[in-house]
């Protein structure tokens, strides 16, 4: 209970101060208008000022940007040009305006209640007015209405600073629809090209890896067949024996890294712990997953998982690896830690596709990894 109301006077106090600082700058920007708009008439003879007029209202709108940030939490990317910047500002100056008045209101209505109970409580009159039990209950009335429209005043000024914010220096919803055009085009050729990497590596996997076990497995077959002696049957049979054993494991752990189908059967938990049971590096793993993620999130994460350890045995040589994953309402969160030596490259063949993969997923993925070591990878991903 307490922390609820300590968070929601915090808000309120911050956009007082949001709205306090903004009444200033909307001054500010009035006066720049002002003198901007003879700069320009001016420029018709000096064609040298013209250029400073939108660089100045850049500076101001990105002022601006920062104050509606700090103070009103709303964070809009500094990309706007001269135009854009100028149109915030001239929005802006009557709603800065208009918030200072609403501060004004209240500073008047809290100091006129102060000097009327001081001064009965003093003993006076203030302005030849008794303490009457009509005069209280219409001034406590009065004041209290007076008082909730004033908060509904700053509410609203606030709840128009953040929307003119977007509207104005954020980008349009043309600009939003291209840039998830481009992410989308993007995202699907990354996946294309993530897939058939995945389809070489398999390839060489099978090459090198099972279709040499057989051969080898054929061969001593084969001598087994020629074989003469028990016991150089024997031995070829052993051997023959070993081979099949080793084939059957190769085979198995491509099909885990296809596909591990313990995901489906037993969820992601049990399969990121066959990774951590099968690792030559200790692996600390912390799984917090109150409810089953979507497929996608699954597989995405123990791919992650997957590629993080398996670098950080071969390439980083480390000696201890932690993996903690945490799942929120709408999105969950993977951070793999080792102490090996760094220098991971994060456009990479591994990393690069493991990117593409989150990616497509409207996720992100991160890497941290200097030379010396740590290297942190962290992936974030929506589940809601």
């Amino acid at each position: 209970m307490g922390r609820p109301l300590t968070s929601a006077f915090v808000r309120w106090c911050r956009t007082l101060a949001g709205l306090a600082t903004g009444t200033l700058t909307a001054v500010v920007a009035a006066g720049y208008l002002a003198v901007a708009g003879v700069a320009l008439l001016a420029g018709r003879l000096w064609p040298r000022l013209t250029p400073y007029v939108p660089a100045g209202a850049r500076r101001l709108a990105e002022l601006e940007r920062r104050r509606v940030a700090v103070f009103h939490g709303v964070e809009v990317p500094p990309q706007y040009e001269g135009a854009r910047a100028t149109r915030y500002l001239a929005a802006r100056v009557p709603l800065g305006l208009l918030g200072g008045l609403v501060l004004v209101l209240l500073a008047w209505g809290l100091t006129t209640g102060v000097l009327f109970v001081g001064g009965w409580l003093a003993g006076e009159r203030p302005d030849g007015i008794a303490p009457t039990a009509p005069i209280i209950a219409y001034l406590v009335v009065a004041g209290a209405v007076m008082f909730f429209l004033v908060l509904q005043g700053i509410a609203g000024v606030g709840a128009l600073e953040r929307r003119l914010a977007r509207r104005l220096l954020g980008p349009s919803p043309e600009e939003l629809l291209h840039r998830r055009i481009d992410e989308l085009a993007a995202s699907r050729a990354g996946i294309v090209e993530a897939v058939d990497e995945e389809r070489r590596r398999i390839e060489r996997d099978l090459h090198d890896g099972v279709q040499q076990r057989l051969v080898a497995l054929a061969v001593l077959l084969g001598r087994a067949r020629r074989g003469r002696r028990p016991e150089l049957l024997d031995e070829l049979l052993r051997q023959a024996h070993d081979q099949s054993r080793e084939a059957l494991r190769e085979l198995r752990d491509v099909a885990w890294r296809v596909y591990p189908t313990a995901l489906d059967t037993l969820g992601l938990e049990e399969a990121l712990s066959g990774v951590a049971e099968r690792s030559a590096v200790p692996v600390t793993m912390t799984c917090d997953l109150p409810v089953r993620l979507p497929p996608s999130v699954e597989t995405a994460v123990y791919f992650v998982v997957c590629e993080a350890v398996t670098n950080a045995a071969k390439h980083a040589k480390a000696e201890r690896i932690t993996a903690d994953l945490i799942a929120g309402d709408k999105v969950v969160t993977m951070r793999i830690c080792d102490d090996g030596r760094g220098g991971a490259d994060p456009s990479g063949t591994g990393l690069g596709g493991l990117a593409r993969r989150v990616a497509a997923l409207d996720g992100r993925l991160l890497v941290d990894s200097p030379p010396g070591g740590p290297t942190v990878i962290e992936v974030a991903l929506p589940c809601g």
